[in-house]
């Protein structure tokens, strides 16, 4: 019985701890408004949107509102969740953590890599531009999850190395850190079993459900708890 409910509700649930996480932020706003991390709240609600957004293949079907895009490329939504997610959230982070990174060597590293991870999912989707609207590409995929292992070891690093370490447990950057750092890690092999999903293999679509619900829980609940609990730091 719970089975079935968080499968039939799993957009409905994940649509409900972002907006929590995204309401959080803006209510804290004010708090906020002179920390990097005003920057993070704008980003969960992009991503709240983005979301919403992403469920439009709902109105497409069964004679919906958009039933004209029917017999369109548009029918699925795999090139909107390539380019807000897979590309736009790995953009965001290494912008994000070139903020709050003290260390140059670091801050320059990710600047490369995020020009390079760019460069590589735009020539990915335009030398196989047929397949930028029926499926995802496993290598832009995999770069992501490299850079962000990046912007979380280097931020990991420098709090090893500073006095942050004795307080770590109250600044907000080392959620976010570890709840995309967790993400990533557990979301990122699923990429290898995805040709199972093209096959409308149930079984594999449903247990992909819970994983991201799974996953989607842990890092959504980190951001409100940690934008609730963490005291703002000014720049």
């Amino acid at each position: 019985m719970t089975d079935d409910f968080l499968i039939k509700n799993y957009s409905l649930l994940t649509y409900a701890i972002e907006f929590l996480a995204a309401l959080t932020g803006i209510l804290l706003l004010k708090s906020y408004k002179l920390s990097n991390v005003k920057y993070f709240i704008f980003f969960l609600c992009f991503l709240t949107i983005g979301d919403i957004s992403n469920s439009y293949t709902s109105l497409i079907r069964n004679n919906g509102i958009l039933s004209f895009l029917e017999s369109t490329v548009f029918i699925n939504n795999y090139w909107w969740s390539t380019l807000y997610w897979k590309i736009g959230a790995i953009l965001f982070f290494v912008f994000y953590f070139r903020k709050i990174l003290k260390t140059e060597v670091f801050r320059k590293t990710l600047k490369f890599s995020g020009f390079i991870f760019l460069i590589i999912s735009i020539a990915c989707i335009v030398i196989n531009w047929e397949h930028f609207f029926s499926r995802f590409f496993p290598i832009i995929s995999i770069m992501g999850a490299l850079i962000i292992f990046l912007c979380t070891s280097f931020y990991f690093f420098e709090v090893l190395k500073s006095d942050k370490i004795l307080t770590f447990y109250k600044t907000i950057n080392f959620y976010i850190s570890g709840a995309i750092f967790i993400w990533w890690l557990i979301i990122t092999p699923i990429v290898f079993y995805d040709i199972y999903g093209e096959h409308r293999d149930m079984t594999y679509i449903n247990l992909r459900r819970y994983i991201y619900l799974f996953a989607n829980l842990i890092m959504y609940s980190t951001f409100t708890f940690a934008l609730i609990w963490c005291k703002p730091q000014n720049d």
